[in-house]
Order: C-alpha cells, then structure tokens, then sequence
C-alpha cells in the first residue's frame, strides 16, 4: 500500500512527472532507432554478426551497451561508446594537461568547456570507428556479399556519415535526459541497451531448463533467481560501501555571542569501489590482445574463450590491477587535505596537509585491495555461472559491467527520485530518505 501511495505522490508533482515522462519518451526514440538498419544492408543476412557478438568478450560488451544494435548493424550501432571513450579520454588527459586541470577548477564555465571538448573528441572517435565497424562486419565477421545490397564508395560514405550522425543523436538524447529528464542520461541509454537483452535471455534460459529432459526444470530455474537476487544484492553492497573519515571542524564564534560554539563533527565518505566499472572495461579491452596472440601462437588458445579458466584469471588479475590504477588518478587525496585545511577542517589526531593526505591515502589504499578483489569476483561471476550450466546469454546478467551499471544507474535514479519527493514532503522510495526526513521532523 506504501509502495502505490508513492507511485501516486510521485505524478502528483507536475515537475516530476513531466521529467519522468519525458525521460521515458526519449528513451523509447533511442530505442526505436536502435532497429533501424543502416542503408544498404540486408537485417536477414546478420546471423554471423549476431554469433560474434554473443560470444562475449569486448564485442559482446560493445552489444550489451547499444541493446543489440551492434549486431544488428543498425543506425545506432556505436551508440554512446565514442562518447563514453571521449569522456574517458579527457578524464585521463586531466592528469597531464594544466589547460584541463585548470578548467576543472573553474566551475561551471569550466564544466562547459570540457563537455564541448568531449564533444568534439567524440565526433572524432566516431569517424575513426565507424569506417573499423564497417570494414570489421564486411571481412571480419564472415557476412557474404549477399547481406549488402549497396557496394562502392556509396555506401562507405553514407554509411561513415549514418553512424556519426547515430552517435551525436545518442549523445544529444542523453544530454537531454540528464538537464531536463531524470536521472544520468548517457548511463541510462546504457542501462536500458542491457536490460533490453534481458527477456530473450531469460526466455531461453526457461525453455532450455524446461523442455530438455535432465536440466532440472521449473525448480533450476527457481534457484537461479534466487542465486540472481542474491548477486544483486552484493552488487548493490559494492556500489554503495563507504569508509567514512570522521572529521572535526574548529571552533566558531556566533556574531553578538562572546562564547565560542562547539565545533561540529562531519566524515569524509571514501567509497569501497571508487573506481566503478571503469577496471573492467579497462581489462575488457586489454583481454583482446591475448585472443590476438592466440592466432600465432598455439599456447594462448585457452585465452580466446571468454568463460575459460584462463580467459577470467588473467581478467580478474587485469581488473585488480586497473582498480588501484584508476582510483589513484581519479580519487585525489591531496586535492583533498587541501579542501579540508581551507575549510578548517581536520582529521581527529592528524596533522592538517600532507598528513591528512597521506591518512586518507592509507585508508584509499586499504579499502581499495577488498573492493578489486570483490570487483573481480563479480566480473567472472557469468563463467562461473555458465559452468554450472546457465545459458550463455543469461550468464551474462550474473556479474560484470552489465550488473554494475544497471545497479549503480537505478540507486543513482532512485536517489534523484526520492529528493524530489521529500522536498515536497512526501515520502520517499528509499529507506534512508525516510528516515532523515522523520529525524529533520523531530
């Protein structure tokens, strides 16, 4: 009953609902685009491509993420992945360019410049990629001529130009999801590209277990819902698990009080798995240089099968590896201890500045090993999964990036969700909200 007087107080607020409203109609264009295929190629003629695409590995990311239009060569085939390799791109240039550290610096001025910058780089990106996509599904992926109806400098170039114009689409949805929508727009055409693989994999995961005889029937299917929920609930574990960091602020003094108040106590919030799922892209896209090798060389076959032993423990090495790597770049326990002395803050027992830095340089450091090692586990999770028995394409919901986006995306929308609602005094959709509306009452 709680939960439907929710859903009602939620399209109560005019706002809300019109966001919400909009985000979903956005999305259902981004969807429909999603199946439309480019020019000159015959949808019938795709099964190669499809066959690729579902053997997991990078290219079986790459379809996770656009919602099968990977395989499908449609339109939106690179869907948002130019824009999300830009962003990356510039994140890492941060580091080693003074012109992006200082428009980082500059607010929201800065802010402008470096998403028009990601912008640009991802028009780039997109016009390398798009004529490697084309080039990889016409010599690569054993479609024959048949699946082309239109050959010649024709079709490369309006092909080169579709796929572009595919990505800066894409792109410009997910801006407008995010400034007038609800929610991160870019992650959640990421995240309904994944969930809408979901049924067809769900499907035959249900017909295999039962109609073959021996498989284990209704109550197989039972348990691996059960063991799926499970494994939600660790990933949601990992995305929200926090180390906080009491700190004290000094003394202040009320205007027209002679006595000094108390200083006030607050944490710094350090993240278990600061990195997200960036590692795992990282790995995902190092883990073809040892496919490539195997072509050469007999003794890195076992490395081309993406639910082999060997495949997922150098993945899992890869991705402990790129954790402590990516959190080191991106956490800046310096910047900081610098934040906190400016603001008289400081660590209960530590010296302010370097000391204060290199403590929350400890603690980063500590928390980080448990949350890789908790990362890797959940990235192998759908070869250990498969083992068992699991239908490939089920497999995949088991773990890995597709998991973490989806759970990271929904507790990220949910949050924004429920601050709307109780800035508009009702109750909100999570537990937490709840209660710190309740104790703000009292």
């Amino acid at each position: 009953m709680s939960f439907t007087k929710t859903i009602k107080d939620i399209f109560s607020i005019e706002e809300l609902k019109n966001k919400i409203l909009l985000t979903i109609g956005l999305i259902a264009v981004y969807r429909f685009m999603a199946a439309v295929p480019l020019p000159g190629i015959d949808p019938l003629q795709l099964t190669a491509l499809k066959d690729s695409a579902s053997d997991g590995g990078l290219l079986g990311l790459l379809n996770a993420f656009t919602g099968g239009a990977f395989a499908r060569a449609s339109v939106m085939a690179l869907g948002i992945m130019p824009y999300i390799s830009a962003s990356i791109v510039v994140q890492l240039m941060g580091i080693a360019i003074p012109y992006l550290q200082k428009l980082q610096k500059d607010g929201e001025s800065g802010r402008k410049k470096i998403t028009q910058i990601t912008r640009w780089l991802t028009i780039a990106i997109t016009l390398v990629q798009a004529p490697t996509y084309i080039t990889a599904i016409k010599t690569q992926f054993g479609l024959g001529p048949e699946a082309f109806l239109v050959s010649g400098p024709i079709f490369w170039v309006s092909s080169i130009i579709i796929l572009t114009a595919g990505t800066i689409f894409a792109m410009w949805l997910g801006e407008r999801i995010t400034d007038k929508g609800v929610g991160n727009g870019i992650s959640l055409l990421i995240t309904v590209g994944i969930i809408a693989n979901f049924p067809a994999a769900f499907l035959q995961e249900f017909v295999a277990k039962t109609t073959n005889a021996g498989a284990g029937g209704f109550m197989m299917i039972l348990i691996e819902i059960i063991v799926w929920f499970i494994v939600i609930l660790l990933t949601v574990l990992l995305v929200t698990a926090v180390r906080k960091i009491a700190v004290q602020y000094a003394r202040r003094t009320v205007a027209g009080n002679a006595q000094n108040t108390a200083g006030s106590r607050d944490y710094i919030p350090l993240k278990l798995n600061a990195a997200g799922v960036m590692p795992i892209i990282f790995a995902q896209a190092l883990m073809f240089a040892p496919g490539a090798l195997a072509q050469k060389y007999p003794a890195f076959a076992g490395f081309q099968d993406p639910f082999g032993w060997q495949y997922n423990l150098l993945f899992a090495l890869l991705i402990i590896i790129f954790s402590f790597f990516y959190t080191a770049i991106t956490v800046r326990t310096d910047e900081m201890a610098q934040g906190l002395k400016r603001s008289g803050g400081f660590i209960p027992g530590i010296r302010p500045g370097k000391d204060t830095a290199d403590r929350l340089d400890s603690v980063l450091s500590r928390i980080t090993f448990p949350g890789s090692l908790f990362l890797a586990a959940l990235s192998v999770l759908p070869a250990v999964a498969y083992q068992f028995g699991v239908q490939q394409s089920w497999a995949m919901f088991y773990g890995g990036t597709s998991l973490i986006i989806m759970v990271g995306v929904a507790i990220d929308t949910l949050q924004q969700i429920n601050s709307y609602l109780l800035n508009r005094h009702y109750d909100g959709l999570m537990k937490a909200g709840n209660t710190n509306r309740k104790s703000l009452n009292e």
